[in-house]
């Protein structure tokens, strides 16, 4: 029996080629995640990468979604592409500072997505990953890091994420090492390679599969799974093929 809660989703809920298809034709723009979420477990957000969000914002997506929901949010990209992540101090602090935790039991990870020309530097990693607080405002947090260079793929950085309690993301992408490590209470999937010839993005023998992998990393605790980027198009035709197998 699962330990955790696996949950399924998208990047997003706005994409045009999904109305239509995703969303019925006519479906109101304000619609779209209630709609989403009542169809998907979860959603990444890209938004969050790019520009600040105002406290009423995340209240708002808060109350749009069912219990149970999640919001994954991509944190800022300014602490990220520092030269060093050891001074990423006050751009973490300005991130978490924005209202992120009227999300409240609602928020989800938060993912620290570093650039593919970045390579693994320990002293840096470790000072980094020891600036990610575990609350804010009294709201729990998880964290999770995408690193996209292949010198991460060395058992020393493994065990820096694992003293730090922080995730490492699982990614099937073509371009991005696949680092699947077991550092946090919690796993932490990217799926990349939806075709669009499919009409579910992945073929069953891989939709298979990757109900089997999740079941497996939720045997040890929280599991998320979300289809990116790829065939976007088809991404929530995955998911929810995805969540039918674990049902």
């Amino acid at each position: 029996m699962a330990k955790g809660t696996i949950r399924v989703g998208v990047g997003g809920w706005d994409f045009d080629p999904w109305r239509g298809t995703f969303y019925p034709d006519g479906l109101a723009r304000a619609k779209q995640l209630d709609h989403a979420a009542r169809r998907l477990t979860a959603t990444e957000v890209n938004a969050t990468f790019y520009s600040r969000q105002k406290p009423e914002t995340f209240a708002r997506w808060a109350k749009a979604v069912p219990d149970g929901f999640r919001f994954a949010l991509k944190a800022s990209r300014y602490p990220v592409t520092r030269p060093k992540l050891a001074d990423a101090g006050e751009g973490i602090e300005r991130f978490l500072g924005q209202g992120l935790t009227e999300l409240g039991d609602r928020l989800g990870p938060i993912l620290w997505q570093l650039a593919g020309s970045r390579r693994f530097d320990a002293d840096d990693i470790a000072a980094f990953l020891a600036l990610l607080p575990a609350q804010h405002d009294g709201v729990k947090l998880q964290h999770v890091i995408e690193p996209r260079h292949d010198s991460f793929q060395d058992p020393a950085f493994a065990a820096l994420a694992k003293k730090a309690n922080v995730a490492v993301v699982f990614a099937d992408a073509d371009d991005y090492p696949c680092i699947d490590a077991d550092t946090a209470d919690f796993r932490y999937a990217r799926l990349q390679r939806a075709v669009e010839t499919c009409p579910t993005g992945y073929d069953d023998k891989a939709l298979d599969g990757w109900a089997k992998a999740a079941r497996g990393w939720a045997s040890k605790g929280d599991a998320y799974v979300f289809f990116i980027s790829g065939a976007k198009v088809r991404n929530p035709a995955a998911a929810m093929a995805l969540l039918a197998r674990l049902a």
